[in-house]
C-alpha cells in the first residue's frame, strides 16, 4: 500500500445543468472541462449537401442539416466521397471502386458527400469538414480517404523503439485492409499485441459499416457519432492515470460502465457511483472553489508570490510577481525559489484552464545562467506531464519564456457560462 501517496481521481458530475469533468490530484484540480450544452459534432460523420462552391477560395460550404453549415477545403480534399457513388462495400478491389473520372469530377452544388467534422466552429467561423475519415481507439487511429492513398502503418513520434515498431508492423499488417491507414498511438507501447490487434479489427469493421451504409442513407444522416468528451477522455488517457472514477449520476455511470466494460475491461473496476446523501460529490471535492479559482486572473502561490494570467485574442501572458513573499535568504535565492514555484504552477494552469496557442511567461529576472537553466528544466519537466502537446522555448536574459500548446478544446473561460465576478 502506498501510504501518503495522493490519489488521482476523475470526477464526472452535473454542475449548473452541464456535465463537468474534473481531474483531481487529491482535492486539487489539474483539469476542468464542461461538456458543451449542445454537442458540437466534432468527430461526427455525416452525409452533407453542397450548398455552394466558391472558386476564389477553392472551398465549398456544406449543409449538415439542422441549420449547420461546414467549411470544406478543396485544396486539402481534392477528391470527395460522393455518397451515391460509394461502393456498397469498401475494399481494395479496384473494380468495385467508382471510375477516377466520376469520382474526381468538380464538386457541384447539390452533391451529397460524406464528411467528418474536423474542427469546431469558432465564433463566426463555420466548423471545418474533411473527406479523410478517422476512427480513434485507445491504441490506434484508423483512416480512410476517397483518394485511396491511406495504405500505411505509422507510429506516434513518442515511440522511439524501432525494433518494436518493426515487429508490430509485421504483426498488424495481415489485419489491416489495403486502403486503410493506421497510426499506432503512444499508449500502444505498453499494451499487449493482441489488445492492439483486436482494436484494429474492431475499428476496421466499424469503418466498413460506415462506408457501406452511406449509399443507402438519406442526406443529412449521421453515419457515426463520436463519444461524448467525458467518455473520450477515458479512452485517450484518464482511465490509465486515474486511481478512481467517480460520478453521482446514474445515467453517466451507466454510459461509462458500458464503455469501460466493452472497451477497457481492465479499468472497469475503478468506476464507482457516489451516493452519499449527506455530502454531495461537488462539495466533497470543492468543485466550486476549484472552478472559481481557475477563472481568476490572479493565482496565489504558497510562498505568497503570485501569477497574473491575461488571456488575449493573440496570446496568453503570465506575469510572475513577488507579492507578499518575505524571504530571509539572499535576493538570488529568493528569486530562484519564487520562479521555481511559478514554473510548476504555470504548467498546472495551462492544463487547468486549457490555454493554447502562444503563451509568454515573464519570470522574475535572474542574473545567474545556472538559475535560469534550473527554472527551465523545472518548467519543461512539468509541461511534459501535460497530456496535450506542449513545447517550451528558451528563456531570454530578461526572464521571458515562450510556450506553445496545441489547441484541443475551447479554453475553460470560454466553456463557462456563469459569472463568478471579475478577478481582483
Amino acid at each position: 500500500m502506498n501510504w501518503g501517496r495522493k490519489l488521482n481521481k476523475l470526477i464526472i458530475t452535473r454542475y449548473d445543468g452541464r456535465i463537468l469533468t474534473a481531474f483531481m490530484d487529491d482535492r486539487k484540480a489539474l483539469q476542468l472541462d464542461f461538456e458543451d450544452p449542445q454537442p458540437s459534432g466534432l468527430g461526427n460523420i455525416y452525409i452533407g449537401k453542397v450548398k455552394d462552391v466558391v472558386k476564389n477560395i477553392n472551398a465549398a460550404f456544406v449543409d449538415l442539416g439542422g441549420g449547420v453549415t461546414g467549411y470544406y477545403s478543396l485544396d486539402t480534399n481534392p477528391v470527395p466521397w460522393l455518397a451515391s457513388q460509394m461502393p456498397a462495400q469498401f475494399s481494395g478491389d479496384r473494380e468495385s471502386q467508382p471510375s477516377a473520372e466520376r469520382t474526381q469530377r468538380p464538386l457541384r452544388p447539390g452533391d451529397e458527400i460524406v464528411v467528418q467534422v474536423l474542427k469546431d466552429a469558432v465564433k463566426t467561423k463555420d466548423p471545418v469538414l474533411t473527406a479523410e475519415l478517422t476512427l480513434t481507439g485507445r491504441f490506434c487511429v484508423l483512416s480512410a480517404a476517397p483518394a485511396g492513398d491511406k495504405n500505411y502503418i505509422r507510429f506516434s513520434g513518442k515511440i522511439g523503439d524501432n525494433a518494436w515498431k518493426k515487429q508490430m508492423t509485421q504483426f498488424l499488417l495481415p489485419a489491416k485492409k489495403e486502403r486503410f491507414g493506421l497510426i499506432v498511438r503512444t499508449g500502444a507501447y505498453e499494451a499487449q499485441p493482441d489488445q492492439i490487434l483486436d482494436e484494429v479489427r474492431r475499428l476496421t469493421d466499424r469503418m466498413e459499416q460506415i462506408l457501406a451504409a452511406a449509399p443507402h442513407r438519406t442526406c443529412f444522416s449521421l453515419l457515426y457519432e463520436e463519444e461524448p468528451s467525458y467518455v473520450a477522455r477515458l479512452r485517450d488517457r484518464d482511465a490509465q492515470t486515474a486511481d478512481e472514477i467517480l460520478t453521482d449520476n446514474e445515467d453517466i455511470f451507466q454510459r461509462l460502465n458500458g464503455y469501460l466494460t466493452r472497451e477497457q475491461p481492465e479499468h472497469a473496476g475503478r468506476l464507482r457511483l457516489y451516493s452519499d446523501p449527506l455530502v454531495s460529490l461537488d462539495k466533497l471535492y470543492s468543485i466550486e472553489k476549484n472552478l472559481h479559482d481557475a477563472l481568476q486572473k490572479r493565482v496565489w502561490l504558497a510562498s505568497g508570490a503570485y501569477l497574473v494570467i491575461e488571456q488575449t485574442e493573440a496570446m496568453t501572458v503570465i506575469d510572475v510577481n513577488t507579492g507578499k513573499f518575505t524571504g530571509r535568504k539572499t535576493m538570488r535565492d529568493t528569486v530562484r525559489m519564487i520562479n521555481l514555484e511559478a514554473a510548476k504552477e504555470t504548467a498546472r494552469q495551462l492544463r487547468l484552464r486549457n490555454l493554447s496557442g502562444i503563451i509568454v511567461v515573464d519570470f522574475i529576472n535572474m542574473e545567474a545562467a545556472a538559475d535560469r537553466e534550473e527554472v527551465m528544466q523545472c518548467l519543461t519537466q512539468h509541461c511534459l506531464e501535460d497530456p496535450v502537446k506542449t513545447n517550451v522555448v528558451d528563456m531570454t536574459r530578461l526572464g521571458l519564456v515562450e510556450i506553445t500548446r496545441k489547441k484541443t478544446r475551447k479554453p475553460l473561460l470560454e466553456q463557462v457560462r456563469m459569472d463568478f465576478g471579475k478577478a481582483k
